[in-house]
């Protein structure tokens, strides 16, 4: 496993970690950035490409216990110098540099044990909601999402560490709207906008089919000209006095009562979907 001791921040792995963070990719543009122990080991877990792992001085054993892959690049830099690099608050002593998963369209709605079930991402702009909605996406077996303009990148540093991981199993597709819906229709998906009004009780409309939920911006919802669009709109009743769901929670619920429709007996230590 090549390592190598670097001192200096004007390193070009370093500088093109900091870049990654910084301003993401989008699809299919180039690595991505990953910080933390726990999501470096998700990444060997999920077994996507590993460019580069960068971490501190004299902490060998982090590196060790992460098993990674014997060709992977390891740099090693003073603590100071690799968490001038980083996003986060606290610095992590690792960082990576990973080749994100390619998913196709194929992959959102081709699926043998179970029908499709979907979330489309209306301008959703939180990166810790995204990163909630792709964690509760793998925990109650959703198939994929999509996000339509106006979604905040999934790769940004902070939607990543709200996900714990599930962005690198869960497929996870960019399309604009117009198409996205036709592509959904085509494929024999029925679409239905998440509202906190003047829609069906998600407990009363039949999941269990091949669906897409529409989850709209965290202030104004679905926009009215795409819910018009849908096959339906359907709602949470809640009987305490709130107007509205967060849209992480709203989604969540929402995944959980079509994995309840469908029966999904609960899965241990779930990995499965990485490629």
């Amino acid at each position: 496993m090549p390592v190598r001791i670097v001192q200096s921040k004007q390193n070009s792995r370093l500088k093109e970690l900091r870049r990654a963070l910084a301003n993401p990719p989008r699809e299919k543009a180039g690595p991505v950035g990953i910080e933390g122990p726990n999501l470096v080991a998700e990444a060997v877990r999920a077994a996507v490409k590993l460019h580069c792992v960068f971490a501190v001085q004299g902490d060998e054993q982090a590196t060790e216990r992460l098993h990674l892959p014997p060709e992977t690049e390891i740099l090693r830099f003073p603590r100071e110098t690799l968490a001038a690099a980083l996003s986060t608050e606290t610095p992590q002593p690792i960082a990576a540099l990973i080749e994100p998963p390619e998913w196709t369209w194929a992959d959102l709605v081709s699926h043998r044990k179970a029908s499709p079930l979907l979330i489309a991402l209306v301008g959703l702009q939180d990166p810790g909601n995204l990163g909630t909605i792709l964690r509760s996406a793998e925990a109650f077996g959703a198939t994929g999402v999509l996000s339509l303009p106006g979604t905040v990148n999934a790769w940004n540093p902070k939607v990543v560490r709200a996900s714990a991981g599930s962005i690198l199993r869960v497929p996870i597709l960019a399309g604009t709207t117009q198409d996205s819906l036709a592509r959904l229709r085509d494929s024999g998906v029925r679409v239905y906008a998440a509202t906190a009004r003047a829609a069906l009780p998600a407990t009363s409309v039949n999941l269990t089919t091949a669906v897409a939920l529409l989850i709209g911006n965290e202030g104004n919802g679905v926009p009215d000209d795409i819910a018009t669009q849908a096959d339906g709109a359907i709602t949470i009743p809640c009987p305490g006095p709130v107007e509205s769901l967060n849209a992480a929670i709203a989604a969540s619920v929402l995944l959980y009562e079509a994995s309840r429709q469908r029966g999904c007996a609960p899965r241990a230590n779930h990995r499965g979907g990485s490629r």
